[in-house]
């Protein structure tokens, strides 16, 4: 399988690394299918459902602001989670039908218990805002 390395950049820039198993959720027809394709050329397999047993080291969740409740998709997002994984929201840019106001997911993230690292230009068209489990949620439970 040959690698674009400008599509390569695109999963990189996620954190993306080959044997990562990575979980998608929110799949709908306007998804990034270049990204897609770029996180399953890195990662060297298909992305796995929300019906999978596997634990991901990475969730993309695709939400748009008519999906419903974001704090409910993130607290699924985190369920098969690996306890040092990342969960991408991957939203609507600014001006995209179904943009999410960045005040909604700095809101529903603590809620859910997840805390924002960062946001990039995920695709053309799509943010990608990085959650992350709280170190002080990860200590190992006594």
């Amino acid at each position: 399988m040959s690698v674009d390395s400008g599509s390569t950049s695109m999963a990189a820039r996620l954190g993306i690394k080959p044997g990562m198993v990575v979980q998608e959720l929110g799949w709908d027809e306007d998804v990034d299918d270049q990204l897609r394709d770029s996180v399953e050329e890195l990662s060297g397999s298909e992305m796995v459902d929300e019906d999978s047993d596997e634990v991901a080291d990475v969730v993309l969740l695709w939400w748009r602001e008519e999906d419903g409740d974001l704090i409910d998709a993130l607290v699924d997002s985190i369920a098969a989670l690996a306890d040092d994984g990342v969960v991408w929201l991957l939203v609507p840019k600014s001006g995209r039908p179904g943009h999410v106001e960045p005040g909604d997911v700095t809101e529903a993230a603590p809620t859910a218990g997840l805390q924002q690292t960062s946001s990039i230009s995920a695709a053309k068209e799509w943010s990608g805002i990085r959650l992350v489990t709280p170190k002080a949620a990860r200590q190992p439970r006594r």
